[in-house]
């Protein structure tokens, strides 16, 4: 389903100003970016658009009541700095599961926190990069396990042989 139309059905005929909490999971974004979502939604402060193939936040409209955005699985590398500047009260967000590599990608959001004292922005992001990072090293350790085994067990192999009388 689209996402405009899946808006059209979250909305359940309310006008969109009336809305605090929007969950588009799981829907299509055409060409990765946001559609159907205008600045009519004032009063939102929590969005969720969980792996909907989203690769750009360019085209979000500033939601000043946003306090939670659960952005998951989703392609998004980079362009982060849009939230600094459309959504100055968010307080949580997720963007586990998204294709960025470095956090200076994540730098801009680091300098909200900055000017925000009161408000502790929590980066679900760092503790996946962290995780990733741990399940490499136990996939390398196991890689090297294997290799050893492997090793052993052809030694032992040529031990045979040539321990055999032929």
């Amino acid at each position: 389903m689209e996402m405009k139309k899946r808006i059209n059905l979250e909305l359940r005929n309310r006008a969109p100003e009336e809305v605090t909490e929007l969950v588009l999971d799981n829907c299509l974004c055409v060409n990765g970016e946001i559609e159907g979502l205008n600045d009519t939604f004032k009063k939102l402060e929590f969005l969720s658009m969980a792996n909907v193939e989203l690769s750009s936040l360019a085209r979000l409209p500033s939601l000043n009541k946003l306090r939670k955005l659960e952005l998951s699985d989703n392609i998004i590398s980079g362009g982060l700095e849009v939230l600094a500047e459309k959504c100055p009260n968010l307080t949580y967000l997720n963007l586990s599961g998204n294709k960025i590599k470095d956090l200076s990608t994540v730098e801009a959001l680091t300098e909200m926190k900055m000017t925000k004292t009161k408000r502790k922005m929590k980066l679900v992001h760092q503790k996946a990069m962290r995780r990733r990072r741990r399940t490499r090293r136990r996939k390398k350790r196991r890689r090297r396990r294997r290799r050893r085994r492997r090793q052993a067990q052809n030694w032992e192999r040529e031990k045979r042989k040539w321990a055999s009388p032929t």
